[in-house]
């Protein structure tokens, strides 16, 4: 049965004005020239508010093209952008549209429309125009079943749920009328959708086997490969500057003199470009290009050229001396970092940095530096993007960013992160090879300096592909295929920095994330959630980093300091005389200490207030399991339960002694408080007994 096609109707007249301005609640650029709503085609915004640097200028845009490009649709979608971009314009309040104040974010509006469009598809075939208030419930009902058949995400077809729902809202203030009813009143199109959220995010995690190769090669390339970079470029620049062009005949005497300084060196092609020339590369493969440039001449001067007499004459002359024993190069510089490959052979990194092969790397050398940053700051994309030059400062005496909040922020207030100095060191070669007059993550192509955007995905896939097609050269280990992008970057160095004990707090201001309390964020907490691919290496850094701690006190105890107080210190010393012992006997060596070091018979859990020796095949002693119901699957001491006054297995450390003695003083000044009731005055006094307790240890000790 074919459905007839509906009359056409009568475009009715809108609430706003063709020749109103779109924009009229936000801050505008000088010299901005605002779209008006009569513009049925597109409305740009490049110009006229800003825009985020990681946004192309297509992306600042709204168009209203293809399902929305007929009369009907059309003015419902500009009615639409127009309502969600000036909530508190009177025409809309006069409809009984009542919003927030704050205007919706451009790219929410744009993925309205997008919605809309999809509404705008279903209704053609189906023979539904624009006229939202004549549809019947059961149409935006089978919408959203169609596209649930279609096998849409829960998460995308929530939003087609809540287009319904909004154009329901915005009905009287569109020409065309929205939907009479909400089809799901009293249901958020989360339960419509059947979405469920839960902490868990949906963002996985860089897996470990990408993760360190990614992460040293970043670093590789910012710390050690960028200066040669750098300093090629800086030649070439200086070549350029000192190039001439030479009267015609007389460059033949420059260049003879050249030749005869053995100073100069004849440039080379490198042997992987002579070996893939399809243009007949000559012997030795002369970087003819590079050494007119070099000799003073303009590349472009037709020098060397292969039509004319005299460009081959020329020729022949740099071959002759090349055949003569002639220094050579292979790029603008020579003494290019050493590394070691993976063959065992040693030698620069890059086959040779003519200009071609510059002008491949200086993008290669921003990508890294990218990939540095996003990986160890923890900044959103959008953020690192609006990293600007002179961004790095010391903030409270640390190195920090300086850069623009975005997310949940229409005022996109400046905001600091603080940052290592590997992040501080990326920034600044970023900001070296950038040409932009102020970003410092943008495109290098002299074209695209008009403040476009250079895409993110891009710069990642860019950057591992150069380590992997170049690994053979670089020594570099190579990446293994695996999609990476920069919010997993985020989310794997939120989840590493949770590991640490008492790093919430500070993961959730790193991270920007606003909450009434700190822990209550659960963001935050989704962030540092750990994951399984990294549970091994999480437990190795572990281990690694609790057997330094244990080294190092097995050198303090070495070299008669003391290593701590109480009964657990003391089993430690004895454990380390039995090693020095042992080792002394063996007339052993520091790699013997170490041995037994590992070997030694004793668990060691280093704390804020203690160091705990709790030991699972012997937990006799452990007060904290005294008279305690364990949970099921429980191993190990109950940290909440720590007595460091009364167990066996305590261990307090030098570094804890002033934390105890603060503690102590200030219990006796708030004993000292006026009217301070019985029980509470008793609760303090057993509190000051428990750290004398504490202290008593600290006190022996010292006395012998």
């Amino acid at each position: 049965m074919t459905i007839p096609a509906a009359e056409p109707q009568p475009t009715p007249s809108s609430i706003f004005a063709d020749d109103e301005p779109v924009l009229q609640s936000h801050p505008l650029l000088g010299g901005a020239v605002v779209p008006l709503f009569g513009q049925a085609d597109a409305w740009d915004f490049n110009g006229v508010i800003r825009r985020n640097a990681n946004l192309t200028k297509g992306q600042h845009k709204l168009t209203f093209r293809k399902e929305l490009s007929s009369p009907g649709w059309n003015l419902t979608a500009r009615e639409i952008a127009m309502v969600m971009s000036n909530p508190r314009h009177e025409a809309v309040i006069d409809a009984g549209v009542h919003l927030l104040p704050e205007p919706f974010d451009l790219q929410t509006v744009a993925q309205t429309l997008s919605t809309l469009r999809a509404l705008a598809r279903f209704a053609e075939p189906r023979g539904l125009t624009a006229q939202l208030n004549t549809w019947r419930e059961s149409d935006f009902r089978r919408f959203i079943a169609a596209l649930r058949r279609s096998g849409m995400a829960p998460g995308t077809l929530a939003r087609h749920v809540i287009l319904v729902k909004r154009l329901h809202e915005l009905g009287p203030a569109l020409s065309l009328g929205g939907p009479p009813v909400d089809p799901w009143k009293g249901t958020s199109g989360r339960h419509v959708a059947k979405y469920v959220k839960t902490d868990e995010l949906s963002t996985q995690p860089v897996p470990p086997a990408i993760w360190f190769p990614l992460v040293r090669a970043a670093w590789t390339y910012v710390h050690d490969f960028a200066p040669d970079v750098l300093r090629a470029a800086v030649r070439l620049g200086e070549l350029r500057q000192q190039m001439r062009r030479f009267p015609r005949g007389s460059i033949d005497g420059h260049l003879e003199a050249w030749l005869a300084d053995p100073a100069n060196r004849i440039p080379l092609h490198s042997p992987a470009v002579a070996a893939g020339s399809s243009s007949g590369v000559e012997h030795g493969g002369v970087n003819f290009s590079l050494l007119a440039l070099m000799a003073g001449a303009d590349p472009d001067s037709s020098v060397f050229t292969r039509q004319q007499e005299f460009g081959r004459r020329r020729r022949r002359m740099v071959l002759a001396a090349l055949e003569a024993g002639h220094a050579t190069t292979t790029g603008l510089i020579d003494d290019l970092v050493q590394v070691r490959r993976a063959d065992g052979s040693t030698g620069p990194w890059h086959p040779g940095l003519d200009p071609r092969a510059l002008r491949g790397m200086l993008p290669v050398v921003r990508d890294a530096a990218f990939c540095l940053v996003a990986a160890l700051s923890m900044m959103r994309d959008s953020e690192i993007h609006e990293i600007r030059r002179g961004s790095v400062v010391q903030h409270y005496n640390a190195p920090a960013i300086a850069s623009t909040l975005d997310k949940g922020h229409a005022g996109k207030p400046g905001k600091h992160w603080w940052i290592t100095e590997p992040v501080a060191e990326a920034i600044t070669v970023a900001e070296a090879v950038s040409v932009h007059a102020e970003r410092v993550f943008a495109p290098l192509g002299v074209q695209q300096r008009d403040d476009n955007a250079v895409h993110s995905d891009r710069m990642i896939d860019n950057f591992i592909e150069e380590v992997n097609t170049g690994s053979a050269f670089s020594g570099l280990d190579q990446i293994p295929a695996g999609k990476v992008r920069s919010h997993m970057f985020r989310r794997t160095m939120a989840m590493l920095t949770d590991q640490f004990p008492g790093s919430e707090i500070a993961l959730g201001l790193q991270l920007k994330h606003v909450a009434a309390r700190a822990l209550a964020n659960r963001s935050t907490m989704s962030y540092a959630a750990a994951d399984v691919s990294w549970a091994d290496e999480l437990a190795s850094a572990l281990d690694a980093g609790r057997f330094q701690r244990f080294r190092e006190l097995f050198g303090l105890h070495k070299d008669g300091k003391p290593i701590g107080y109480g009964p657990g210190a003391e089993r430690v010393q004895a454990v380390f005389d039995e090693i020095l012992a042992t080792v002394k006997a063996k007339g052993g060596d520091a790699r013997t200490e170490e041995d037994m070091l590992r070997k030694a018979r004793i668990t060691i859990r280093f704390g804020t207030l203690n160091n705990c020796l709790f030991d699972a095949a012997n937990p006799a002693g452990a007060v904290c399991l005294e008279n305690a119901v364990l949970p099921a699957g429980h191993t190990g001491p109950l940290e909440e339960r720590c007595r460091p006054d009364k167990c066996r297995n305590s261990m307090i450390g030098v570094e804890h002694v002033a934390i105890h003695d603060s503690h102590r003083r200030r219990q006796l000044v708030l004993l000292e408080t006026p009217r301070l009731p019985k029980p509470k005055q008793e609760l303090i006094r057993r509190e000051i007994e428990r750290v004398d307790a504490v202290l008593a240890h600290v006190r022996k000790e010292n006395q012998e």
